[in-house]
């Protein structure tokens, strides 16, 4: 276990299909870019999701596919954590309570704190707002430390990441709009975790990366690597 920002327990970590994750440690509990409704592989409906005890919404970027249902958690009262423009424009379009950072800052909560780092991509809202510098999340929660990349290719400055030691790794895999997954497994070169862990895959046609593929290749470099399904769940 590597070092973290707040006491050691357990952590859950269930996949909600594309790049949706809620992270559970003790009565603690974080969603990661709550694409929810549209999204296929979710196994569970906004309705239900709202009703769960979420403390903070984390946001990647601003894609559709990432931002998803966050103004639903934001305008129940849920924390939204994104860049500035993300932040701004929840906040201006009802999201009661949100913060805002940018790339190297970190925001602390009971829950833990997140970190924002560079993602090689681009960043709009579903309206064509600018949406800020994409981003990837160092998070620390329960103890753990886990690197989600969002959407993003393969960078030198992973292994700045990778510095203070990573629990977990979740990368993309789906390849087209991001990376696919023989360069999501050279990533792990960078970032050396414990355990990796693929998104952003099989949700449409075109994100055809395959997670077996990227299960090999993270074998071959003696990583551990989880495959949930969507709905699934795996504990740290």
């Amino acid at each position: 276990m590597t070092q973290s920002s707040n006491s050691a327990s357990n952590l859950t970590i269930r996949f909600l299909g594309h790049s949706a994750f809620l992270f559970s440690a003790g009565d603690q509990q974080i969603l990661i870019d709550p694409f929810l409704e549209g999204n296929p592989k979710c196994p569970v409906t906004l309705d239900v999701a709202l009703s769960w005890k979420v403390d903070a919404v984390l946001l990647s970027h601003a894609h559709g596919d990432h931002w998803g249902n966050a103004l639903d958690f934001g305008k129940a009262g849920t924390m939204i954590i994104g860049t500035a423009e993300i932040a701004g424009y929840a906040a201006q379009h009802g999201a009661a309570n949100t913060t805002g950072a940018n790339i190297g800052g970190t925001v602390r909560g009971d829950w833990g704190a997140v970190t924002l780092t560079p993602a090689w991509h681009s960043s709009s809202f579903p309206d064509g707002t600018y949406g800020g510098m994409p981003t990837g999340l160092i998070i620390e929660i329960g103890g753990k430390r886990v690197y989600f990349a969002g959407d993003t290719s393969r960078f030198s400055d992973m292994a700045l990441i990778g510095e203070g030691g990573l629990d977990l790794a979740i990368l993309p895999i789906g390849d087209h709009y991001t990376m696919g997954p023989l360069e999501a497994a050279k990533c792990l070169d960078l970032l050396k975790p414990q355990a990796a862990m693929p998104m952003h895959y099989g949700t449409f046609p075109a994100l055809s990366g395959d997670p077996k593929v990227f299960a090999a290749e993270a074998e071959k470099r003696g990583i551990e690597v989880y495959l949930p399904q969507p709905g699934d769940s795996v504990t740290l």
